[in-house]
């Protein structure tokens, strides 16, 4: 595992920009990017994002790290409670083995946070929200302060403790053992809510850890695999007519969203579900 310095470089001086907070109560106008680093954290409710042409789920808890260029557009969950959203912008970071001023997170750009990182998000969310309805001598020097933490936690959350690994590592086979074991589940499971924090929690290892050690056995992130797995039997399901709809399908390999499903599918066959004719 890296130390600090391979991680922050000589030195952590972000430039804060603005925070902003508000319900989302309809689609947000325009699919677009920023030229600086959006950090998006959910404080209630359901809604959906779309980013680079992916669409997501999101809800209470979940943090979206959206980096400069990345194209992306907030959008209402039909009649579900709409979202609350707590914005950040920043610019001017540096970390090594990620591209300057982006901030990199394992298996894509949304979080779902649990736990005592879930309650200390919202603490330094709370500790904004205050500090911008006062103002006092220094708001941006605790602005930004607060935004260090921010970063902090995002990046210890995706590392695994120096003092648990340090000088520690899964042999070739322990490696091998671990993406075997997370495989055979996907297979039995993946027509179920699988979160890779569950996983992760579940064998003691860190989603970001669980992230590598899966992408440098089989060349493709969990998520990435699961999908793949799961569009596949959805292929079965087509081919053999034993289906009422294409919400069915969906729902029948994980999926509650069959708009969703029906984005994947065709980005994998080139043929929208509905186009998929029966075997004979």
């Amino acid at each position: 595992m890296t130390d600090r310095k391979d991680i922050f470089g000589d030195d952590l001086n972000p430039t804060f920009l603005f925070t902003w907070k508000g319900t989302r109560l309809c689609d947000e106008k325009k699919y677009h990017s920023h030229d600086h680093i959006e950090i998006a954290f959910i404080l209630s409710g359901q809604g959906r994002y779309r980013i680079d042409n992916e669409l997501y789920s999101v809800e209470e808890g979940d943090l979206l790290i959206l980096n400069p260029g990345v194209q992306h557009q907030a959008l209402k969950d039909g009649n579900r409670k709409p979202t609350m959203e707590f914005f950040v912008g920043f610019t001017d970071v540096a970390f090594r083995e990620m591209a300057p001023n982006r901030l990199d997170i394992a298996d894509g750009p949304v979080l779902h946070t649990t736990g005592d990182f879930r309650q200390k998000l919202f603490r330094i969310v709370s500790g904004m929200e205050a500090e911008n309805e006062v103002l006092r001598q220094g708001r941006y020097f605790m602005l930004r302060s607060y935004l260090i933490q921010m970063i902090l936690l995002i990046i210890r959350e995706q590392t695994a403790p120096l003092t648990q690994y340090k000088g520690y590592e899964f042999e070739s086979a322990g490696k091998k053992y671990v993406v075997e074991q997370i495989i055979n589940y996907f297979s039995d499971h993946y027509s179920e809510k699988i979160s890779l924090d569950q996983i992760a929690e579940n064998m003691y290892l860190s989603p970001f850890y669980i992230s590598r050690i899966f992408k440098s056995e089989t060349g493709d992130t969990p998520i990435r695999y699961l999908i793949d797995i799961r569009l596949e039997h959805a292929r079965e399901i087509l081919e053999s007519g034993n289906y009422t709809s294409i919400q069915e399908v969906a729902s029948r390999v994980g999926y509650d969203d069959a708009y969703h499903f029906s984005k994947l599918f065709k980005k994998k066959y080139d043929v929208p579900p509905s186009k998929i004719k029966r075997k004979s």
